[in-house]
């Protein structure tokens, strides 16, 4: 999705204008990757603008940031509260949130320690125009050649822009073959998630996901995903989860916070179930929505008012 700019940007502690929120081409993070991030959404209520998880997002920034190495310069409740001022100056109703914390500029090299640490905060519409027919009708999603990475390698479990590497490679020969988006295994050959998305398949009525053992992000979406299942007494399991299930599966769909609960109507050209939206993807879609939306109460405390 294309960006379009708006009018402030948290940069280090203060708003500055969109077009100023700059960096030198020898910041240290665009030479070697040495960034995390989160994607938020906040949604529009009746009660005004919320964002979803906001804590659990704050609390994962941190945990990427103390996995890679990367001290940030701010406590929780600062970048909690920068979140929201960001929104209310920008007076977004709803809106996808971006905090970045990476190495700036100070010395080239791949120590990172010589290099200070910045942090941005950015809001800005996330409008998808075919939104409505790609959440009943889902996704065609093809098996990727690129496995996600190894445990000893790098750590699927810190969202650092290093692993978006692996995703950009996944989305891009999953198009490549006509497919709209991929879905990678792990290194043993065990699903995995997409290229940005955790997945979640159905058998029989029972819902499974990949283990955080797979490599994969431990996905906030996910979680609450987790949550509603059990809400509506669907039974969950988290396992390994062999290629061939993927093929047999009766529903099928990926999380996050982007692709929020978004059904996949096939895996590599082979339809899930009947090809279309299954009912337990329907129900834990629409439950999340209202939950989302201010139109059910928040009985576990997701939405943060801005």
């Amino acid at each position: 999705m294309k960006l379009t700019p708006q009018p402030k940007i948290w940069w280090n502690g203060s708003l500055v204008d969109w077009d100023k929120a700059q960096v030198h081409v020898l910041t240290h993070a665009l030479h070697y990757a040495s960034s995390v991030f989160e994607g938020i959404r906040a949604y529009a209520t009746p009660k005004g603008p919320a964002v979803f998880c906001l804590a659990e997002h704050v609390e994962r920034l941190f945990q990427s940031c103390r996995i890679v190495r990367l001290p940030i310069p701010f406590a929780p409740a600062a970048i909690t509260a920068a979140i929201r001022e960001t929104i209310r100056t920008n007076r977004q109703d709803a809106c996808y949130i971006r905090p970045l914390v990476f190495r700036g500029y100070g010395a080239l090299g791949v120590w990172p320690d010589d290099n200070p640490v910045d942090v941005a905060i950015a809001t800005f519409p996330w409008v998808r125009p075919n939104e409505e027919q790609l959440l009943r009708e889902g996704l065609a999603v093809g098996v990727s050649s690129w496995r996600r990475m190894a445990p000893d390698t790098l750590p699927a479990m810190a969202k650092c822009a290093a692993n978006y590497v692996n995703s950009a490679l996944t989305v891009c020969e999953a198009k490549d073959r006509g497919f709209q988006e991929g879905l990678a295994l792990d290194v043993d050959g065990f699903v995995s998630e997409g290229s940005g998305q955790n997945v979640f398949l159905v058998h029989k009525g029972v819902l499974s996901t990949p283990t955080v053992a797979s490599s994969i992000l431990g996905g906030i979406t996910r979680a609450c995903v987790i949550q509603l299942a059990k809400d509506l007494g669907i039974p969950v399991v988290e396992q390994r989860i062999p290629r061939e299930l993927l093929y047999t599966a009766d529903e099928a769909f990926f999380t996050g916070t982007v692709a929020e609960v978004m059904p996949i109507r096939s895996f590599d050209g082979l339809a899930v179930g009947s090809g279309a939206r299954g009912p337990i993807t329907q129900r834990l879609q629409e439950r999340f929505f209202t939950i989302a939306r201010g139109k059910a109460e928040d009985v576990h405390g997701w939405l943060t008012p801005v």
